[in-house]
């Protein structure tokens, strides 16, 4: 293997909830009055932590949202995934070579702890990350495109970051691989490859990844 830790992003690239939680997004903010297509989040929100679209509609409107949204919109997204919640297709076969090949790997996401559980209870993604492997903006002070998460999950994992390989499939999420000095791998299942400017490899299906990586 070219790295010594192999770094997920999670929605998007290991569970198949961008769909799902962007649609739910955009229906919550425009329920309170900030008129938003499933391609406005996709484009302004897709793999941003919860603090940073408040900061975003607040900035945008002068509004702020109300005290409950998280809660509201957690709610909303974990009745969805227990109805239309996928893993992404061929990961699983990615997670059982990098097991067999004993190469490190983690998660590490905007999601809270609680999301990311969630998901994985749900695909039965959880049999490949126990708690020792899952990290979120919820254990760094910011979130991407900051780089602190995936330097926080790095230095948990005993990993310099330059032999780190984040994959990711959101611009924010890529910005900040590349802030924290790390190789990053497009995946562009669902964001067109203009968007993911500054990844060290663009790719669009799972089985590609692991010619990648070795």
């Amino acid at each position: 293997m070219r790295y010594d830790l192999v770094i997920f992003d999670n929605d998007g690239v290991l569970v198949d909830s961008e769909p799902i939680s962007n649609r739910l997004l955009a229906a919550q903010l425009t329920e309170l009055g900030h008129p938003t297509s499933y391609e406005d989040s996709i484009r302004d929100y897709m793999g941003s932590a919860m603090h940073r679209i408040h900061d975003l509609v607040l900035e945008r409107t002068g509004r702020a949202l109300p005290a409950d949204f998280d809660d509201v919109f957690h709610a909303r997204v974990f009745a969805a995934f227990q109805r239309e919640l996928k893993p992404v297709a061929g990961v699983a076969d990615v997670l059982e070579k990098l097991t067999a090949d004993g190469t490190p790997y983690c998660v590490a996401s905007s999601g809270s702890h609680e999301r990311i559980r969630v998901g994985h209870r749900t695909t039965g993604l959880d049999r490949w990350f126990d708690e020792d492997r899952i990290f979120s903006s919820q254990d760094v002070g910011r979130g991407k495109p900051a780089p602190d998460l995936f330097l926080y999950a790095a230095e948990r994992m005993g990993v310099a970051p330059g032999r780190c390989v984040v994959v990711e499939d959101s611009p924010l999420g890529v910005r900040a691989a590349v802030a924290a000095g790390m190789d990053v791998y497009g995946f562009t299942a669902m964001t067109p490859a203009d968007r993911l400017t500054g990844a060290t490899q663009l790719f669009s299906r799972f089985d590609e990844l692991m010619d990648l990586l070795i």
